[in-house]
């Protein structure tokens, strides 16, 4: 018998992403279980919010876990997406994903040094953080739907433009319940700083996506 070359499709790749990224799912619910059982049921009951709030807030290793996690499937979700509406042929294109991780994460990585530095700037970084936290943890949760819509594109409803817009609606009320939480837990000071906080929302919230999505247009 001859030998047979055998070509690595894309499935195999993307296996081993979402194989990786569960490991860490793995990681945190066997180190903190506890923590891992409030943060599942976040949308649900803010007990998640209220208890780890106060601790260590951004550094610590269930959030660097849980957000390494959110940034694969992120990545992997938008690499679908783009293939799918858009029809492009960058299905065995590993390198287009890495990409996509690369510059996820470095905005990500801008973004918060950039509201920290905000923070410290105008003398608010409690709150900052508090609020950073929050969408930070919102974010986080919605990348457990990020890994079922990438299960679901790759090997159940392969290619559907059904799942991934039921999948970014989805993702998308998650993150608006994180918003609206953190908008209400921080009423007091946005009546105070009212003006700031329009500043804040505009140059670091709303810009970058408007200069994204101006870039793709282009």
């Amino acid at each position: 018998m001859e030998p047979i070359q055998r070509t690595l499709d894309s499935i195999d790749w993307i296996t081993v992403v979402l194989f990786s990224s569960l490991i860490f799912i793995v990681i945190v619910k066997s180190m903190f279980y506890n923590r891992f059982m409030d943060f599942i049921v976040l949308p649900f009951n803010n007990r998640y919010i209220f208890i780890y709030n106060k601790k260590d807030k951004l550094l610590n290793w269930f959030q660097i876990f849980i957000t390494i996690f959110q940034v694969c499937n992120f990545s992997l979700f938008i690499y679908l997406a783009f293939n799918i509406l858009s029809q492009s042929d960058y299905s065995s294109s590993i390198s287009f994903y890495f990409i996509i991780l690369g510059l996820l994460f470095l905005f990500m990585l801008i973004k918060i040094s950039l509201q920290l530095g905000n923070g410290y700037i105008f003398n608010s970084n409690k709150v900052i953080s508090a609020f950073i936290f929050k969408k930070l943890t919102y974010l986080n949760y919605s990348s457990i739907l990020m890994f079922i819509a990438n299960v679901m594109l790759c090997y159940v409803f392969k290619g559907s433009k059904i799942v991934v817009y039921l999948s970014i609606f989805l993702i998308l009320l998650v993150n608006v319940i994180g918003w609206v939480t953190a908008l209400r837990n921080h009423q007091k000071f946005l009546r105070a700083n009212f003006s700031y906080f329009i500043l804040y929302l505009c140059t670091l919230e709303i810009a970058p996506f408007v200069i994204i999505g101006s870039y793709l247009k282009n």
